[in-house]
């Protein structure tokens, strides 16, 4: 039977706390899942990422975003123009939402995705707390409605490396 070597070695770091190697063993990177509640603070600890929303038959829309994480609904939230392209395709749309952070030279870093549906909020006391919660949005336009992705599914990953690797001794 073919063994998955990739979800093998994410399985065994996601078990095994990190240690540095013993002599002689190789240092080599680990991918850690993360728990929902990193990810939940990652994600309300950010303020930009990519949305894909599914077209059915054709490609996903990919569009960055500026945006907040609500605690209150659990949803990411984000400001749409009316009669644009993009509010049109979002709204009540199967959505995917990702962050990322990343550390160029130690070659590490993190991903957050979720995924939900995408719904417009039309409720006039939400628009009203929302609005209250100032989002800077970074795109020209008057960005009226509020879109929201409920969080009904959230992984994410983190690459780490062993400690020696990361204080510059060598592999």
């Amino acid at each position: 039977m073919a063994s998955n070597r990739g979800a093998d070695r994410d399985e065994r770091a996601s078990a095994l706390p990190l240690q540095g190697p013993s002599e002689g063993e190789d240092l080599t990177i680990e991918m850690l899942d993360l728990p929902r509640e990193e990810c939940v603070r990652l994600l309300a600890s950010h303020s930009f990422g990519r949305l894909a929303v599914s077209m059915g038959e054709r490609a996903p829309v990919l569009r960055p975003v500026n945006y907040l994480f609500d605690e209150p609904s659990q949803s990411v939230v984000f400001r749409t123009e009316v009669g644009s392209a993009f509010h049109a395709v979002v709204r009540s749309a199967e959505a995917t939402f990702e962050i990322d952070g990343i550390e160029e030279h130690a070659r590490t870093g993190w991903s957050v995705i979720m995924s939900g549906v995408a719904d417009e909020v039309t409720d006039p006391n939400e628009i009203s707390r929302l609005d209250g919660l100032a989002l800077d949005s970074w795109a020209p336009g008057d960005k009226a409605h509020w879109v929201g992705i409920r969080a009904s599914t959230v992984s994410g990953r983190r690459i780490v490396l062993p400690p020696e690797e990361v204080l510059g001794y060598p592999a």
